[in-house]
């Protein structure tokens, strides 16, 4: 039983030239070979499984931050083969109608050298807004996967990990100023309620994302239960029930939440989470790890290579 997890997934994109993406074209063909290989599981098998404790073959596929081409290319095909997928949304997008922190860092990173980068965040003392806690574990165990050149590497481990919540988004908003010489617009960048409600009414999951994408274990209690059930609330506010509640770490990993966040989850009674950890997942999981389920990346996979436009 696997479970894959895709991000950016699209043809080239004039709106977005530099960021990593899978192409369309390779998406379909990993769906090819996901069926050859494996098959797909059905929704209800995978339900039936997480409330049973019992594993079945196949493959699950999990779509994270509620990105537009996920609506523009990937639901459609999955409509077009039968499919079903899990999509987890974040949810400040539409309540401030601003791109997310880890978006506006994927965006510098693709349309700006990454030293240039380095430099100003440099040259404005950036490390003395660190949030020291986690900071060894946090460089030691975050983006080793990850072929990305060692400036932008240092870059997404202080925007994303190193830097206080309380100093992010100032820091970043500079660094669109000065870089960036537009406003994005979140239209153009997300799924849209209309696009979420189309996919619920045609067999989708939705799944929660919490509302701003943070490192979960860098909050307090409180605040995690606010990112967790602020989304959830705003989801069900919108699409109506969501009968099968399930959650995905942002980040993801095992340093990307705690023992709060779990308690928060099963107090809140959720079905599942996933976490990211690049494995099958078991009936030791189903049984004892519901909420923090193993996904596999879809670049370890044939064809799931992903690239610049």
């Amino acid at each position: 039983m696997k479970a894959i997890m895709y991000h950016y997934v699209s043809p080239k994109d004039e709106n977005f030239p530099g960021l990593y993406r899978l192409d369309f074209e390779d998406f379909k063909r990993q769906l090819d070979f996901f069926e050859k290989e494996y098959g797909f599981i059905e929704k209800k098998d995978f339900i039936e499984s997480v409330n049973n404790g019992k594993t079945c073959k196949g493959v699950i596929l999990t779509f994270d931050d509620g990105l537009r081409c996920h609506y523009d290319y990937v639901y459609k095909e999955l409509i077009r083969r039968n499919l079903w997928g899990i999509f987890y949304i974040p949810t400040l997008p539409f309540t401030r109608s601003k791109i997310l922190d880890v978006h506006r860092i994927h965006i510098l990173i693709s349309k700006v050298e990454s030293k240039k980068i380095y430099n100003y965040l440099d040259d404005e003392k950036i490390y003395n807004l660190f949030d020291n806690n986690k900071l060894h574990e946090f460089e030691k165990y975050t983006y080793h996967k990850q072929k990305d050149n060692e400036y932008t590497l240092i870059i997404k481990r202080i925007l994303n990990y190193f830097i206080s919540y309380e100093h992010r988004e100032y820091v970043i908003d500079k660094l669109f100023k000065k870089f960036i010489d537009k406003k994005i617009n979140t239209d153009i960048f997300y799924l849209s309620i209309d696009n979420l409600i189309e996919m619920k009414n045609n067999g989708m999951i939705i799944g929660n994302h919490s509302v701003s994408h943070k490192v979960l274990s860098k909050l307090s209690y409180e605040e995690q239960q606010i990112e967790i059930n602020s989304s959830y609330n705003f989801l069900t506010k919108k699409l109506g029930s969501l009968n099968f509640k399930t959650f995905c770490f942002p980040y993801g990993g095992f340093l990307s939440f705690n023992e709060d966040t779990e308690k928060i989850l099963l107090l809140e009674k959720f079905h599942c989470a996933f976490n990211v950890e690049s494995r099958d997942i078991t009936e030791i999981d189903l049984k004892m790890k519901v909420l923090k389920l193993p996904r596999y990346d879809c670049n370890e996979f044939k064809f799931g290579e992903t690239s610049k436009n």
